[in-house]
């Protein structure tokens, strides 16, 4: 009999003389690599990843084409109203508003327990939520950096013979992604642990995974502070990404 079985059976029958170390490498043990565990979360990691690039992606398109519209009514001149354009925005403040006012988790549990009740594909529902959700943060952290560029950009663009498009693709977007990176890398970081929330739907992601553990182990402590651990590095490895694209994009301005 292995060590760890021989401590596990003392532990049942409640004898004192297993110490505390000995205890916790049963926990270790029964929480990640009996039958194989580590597998797991291994599983809800590479889930998390995915539904966190699947929603980042949804959130920047949602986000630079709600930022470009609200902007682009915004920055009418008097007595030139497009009422189209005022039509779309009224709808985007709508989206914008409904989103950021309501929770995340009452957001997921429509979508999957309403509008996607037959789905059973829970990741997908959870990635496509999250999109729409972080769409309406993005579209106010893009909107912000496109109207905080110094006015006098677009009509130094505008006298050159460029069209609004052209002014805001070479002139105002480059100096406002320096802006808002550091903000949109605060969001994506989010983003990455607000995946958790969807295991409330059956998302199986790095909590779900843990959850699974718990319910067969009837030992919380270890699952749940590996989970932690593991969101801890995934976030300390995003920042430090983050840290050297600024950097870079800094070296750039200085040549």
């Amino acid at each position: 009999m292995s060590s760890y079985e021989l401590w596990k059976e003392l532990m049942r029958s409640g004898d004192s003389s297993v110490t505390a170390l000995q205890r916790a490498y049963v926990y270790f043990y029964q929480a990640f690599i009996e039958n194989n565990r580590w597998q797991q979360y291994l599983n809800g990691v590479l889930t998390t990843l995915w539904v966190t690039a699947a929603a980042l992606v949804l959130g920047i398109i949602l986000g630079v084409i709600v930022a470009v519209i609200r902007t682009a009514h915004d920055q009418q001149r008097p007595g030139q109203r497009n009422p189209l354009l005022g039509i779309c925005n009224f709808i985007l403040k709508i989206y914008v508003t409904v989103i950021r006012g309501t929770p995340m988790m009452v957001q997921l549990m429509i979508m999957g327990f309403v509008i996607f009740a037959s789905s059973r594909s829970f990741a997908l529902v959870g990635a496509l939520t999250l999109g729409i959700n972080s769409g309406a943060y993005v579209s106010e952290i893009i909107r912000g950096g496109l109207m905080a560029v110094d006015g006098g950009q677009m009509e130094a663009g505008r006298s050159l013979g460029l069209n609004y498009a052209d002014t805001m693709r070479f002139i105002i977007v480059p100096q406002a992604v320096k802006a808002i990176l550091p903000a949109l890398g605060n969001e994506f970081i989010v983003l990455l642990k607000d995946t958790s929330l969807i295991s409330v739907i059956g998302g199986k992601e790095l909590l779900y995974a843990a959850r699974g553990v718990v319910s067969r182990t009837y030992e919380a402590m270890y699952p749940f502070l590996g989970t932690a651990l593991i969101y801890l590095v995934l976030v300390m490895i995003f920042t430090w990404l983050l840290g050297i694209f600024e950097r870079r994009l800094r070296q750039s301005d200085r040549r």
